[in-house]
């Protein structure tokens, strides 16, 4: 099956990480009426289940050292304990409206297939895969394990936890996995949700590789949910949890098919290449549920697309950036003259490069405080940013200036020791403020753009305008569209930095140097 890319998928079908559900007036009216009765009712019987299961998962390992707590547990905690938190679990689920599971296809045992690969993935509904594979180990952010109930199943289960902040943490998790999917028998079998994050269902994202990093054979699993409304997602934007859980829970039954495909053998260049394995099983899967295999991942808890190692937004900042700024009142002189006093500070040395909310307020010239707050927030997780992001990211959208000039001004912001070439950090750190995400897989472009370990001005232009790939990343995300982007007062930018209104052109041929 072919995969298809994050330009071809944004054409032909819906965005992967947005899901909002659409109801008709009488679904309202019916979800309102049964949700009054059945919401309640449900989630009393869901939390009284799920507080006879708590103590009962926290015994399993109570008393153990962690020696002890670091191997699979055996005895009468596991068959004792097992069958019982087993039935209370599937009896919570029940209680939220999933009445029978259908199961399509066998699953593999433990020897030949170690670990089971589940796609699509809805939202925390999926869980109720677990059930029919008796309870598999999971892996599972570090930050549930301090949820009540969730962090005691947790414990129960012997999953693996891992922080997504940590480096060292994630190094570790791989270890664990590795060793619990290599030890020929003696964990029990892993079930991973290789997506990473929830999606609409439109199509597979890319593969994450953890699952695939030991080589060991995989059993794809398909989720299936054929119900009229699609009440069980929970995406990235859109529909929220509690909204699902509502939506659900209102319904008087939702039925799940879980499907088993035979298990996938890795060839030996499969072994050799994570990501190989991880991209062909994915492409399996998809053609298998008759949708696209894309290019989408989550990174950061931003969604992107992959092409030539670049992470490119799904949501741009620069545009939403832009679009706040108009929302402010902002026009078209407006906004490049804020752009103008931003490379100012920026060109003024390096304390000059990070300026607060307080001071991006006045750098944009705005009367909203909370507008630059926002702003910052989608650059920076917190109310300091660097502005050489906002700068050349909107810049280049704006189509006040070429792009050969625009690169000339990055490559001078990031060659502090003005040495007149760029190391591999300092291209990540530039390709990241030009698209608006931190960039951290640049290896390929600097390879292919550095002439003899050294990376020049003109060797990344050359690379960014000629390369096939990296000329898509330039005209698809670092160009003004065909059609002109809207700045404000109805005036629109293009390709080639000339300004339109609906009276008289105007045109700006600005070279920052």
């Amino acid at each position: 099956m072919e995969k298809h890319d994050c330009h071809s998928a944004t054409q032909e079908f819906p965005h992967p990480f947005i899901h909002t559900l659409k109801l008709t007036r009488a679904q309202r009216i019916r979800g309102i009426i049964l949700g009054s009765i059945l919401f309640p009712l449900r989630i009393v019987l869901m939390t009284l289940f799920f507080l006879l299961a708590w103590p009962l998962a926290r015994l399993r390992l109570a008393g153990l050292s962690e020696e002890q707590r670091s191997r699979p547990v055996t005895g009468w905690r596991r068959w004792l304990l097992h069958p019982i938190i087993w039935l209370l679990t599937r009896t919570v689920f029940f209680s939220l409206g999933f009445l029978w599971l259908k199961v399509k296809g066998r699953r593999a045992d433990l020897k030949e297939a170690p670990v089971l690969v589940v796609a699509p993935h809805s939202g925390f509904m999926d869980i109720v895969v677990l059930f029919p594979t008796q309870l598999a180990t999971v892996v599972s952010r570090i930050e549930n394990s301090s949820l009540p109930v969730i962090g005691a199943l947790l414990e129960f289960n012997q999953s693996v936890l891992v922080s997504r902040k940590d480096p060292e943490s994630r190094r570790n998790a791989v270890i664990q996995i590795t060793e619990r999917l290599t030890s020929n028998g003696y964990w029990p079998q892993m079930l991973m949700f290789p997506e990473g994050t929830t999606t609409n269902g439109s199509a597979l994202i890319k593969f994450k590789p953890g699952a695939f990093l030991s080589g060991v054979p995989v059993q794809p699993v398909l989720l299936h949910y054929p119900n009229k409304l699609d009440t069980v997602r929970w995406t990235y934007k859109g529909t929220t949890w509690y909204e699902s859980l509502w939506h659900t829970t209102s319904q008087l039954y939702t039925n799940l098919t879980i499907e088993y495909l035979p298990v996938y053998n890795p060839s030996q260049e499969e072994k050799n290449d994570p990501n190989l394995y991880a991209d062909n099983v994915q492409k399996l899967m998809a053609k298998a549920l008759g949708l696209p295999a894309t290019d989408y991942v989550m990174e950061g808890r931003v969604p992107v697309c992959k092409l030539g190692g670049l992470s490119l937004p799904v949501d741009s900042p620069a545009r939403e950036t832009l679009s706040l700024l108009h929302r402010n009142g902002l026009g078209a002189s407006e906004v490049e003259a804020a752009l103008d006093r931003m490379i100012d500070r920026c060109q003024s040395g390096a304390p000059g490069l990070k300026a607060s909310a307080e001071e991006l307020t006045s750098i944009l010239g705005l009367t909203d405080r909370q507008t630059a707050v926002s702003i910052c927030g989608l650059y920076s997780k917190d109310d300091i940013v660097d502005l050489r992001q906002i700068y050349l990211s909107v810049s280049a959208l704006c189509g006040f200036v070429s792009f050969k000039s625009l690169l000339h001004t990055a490559f001078t912001l990031f060659d502090r020791e003005d040495r007149g070439r760029l190391s591999a950090e300092e291209l990540s750190g530039l390709m990241g403020a030009l698209l608006g995400v931190p960039q951290h897989h640049t290896a390929e472009l600097y390879t292919e753009a550095s002439n003899q370990g050294h990376l020049t001005e003109d060797d990344l232009l050359r690379a960014l305008t000629t390369h096939p790939t990296y000329q898509r990343v330039v005209n698809e995300h670092l160009q003004p569209k065909e059609a002109g982007f809207p700045l404000a007062n109805g005036k629109t930018a293009n390709n080639n930095g000339n300004m339109h209104n609906s009276n008289r052109p105007l045109h700006y041929n600005k070279k920052f140097e």
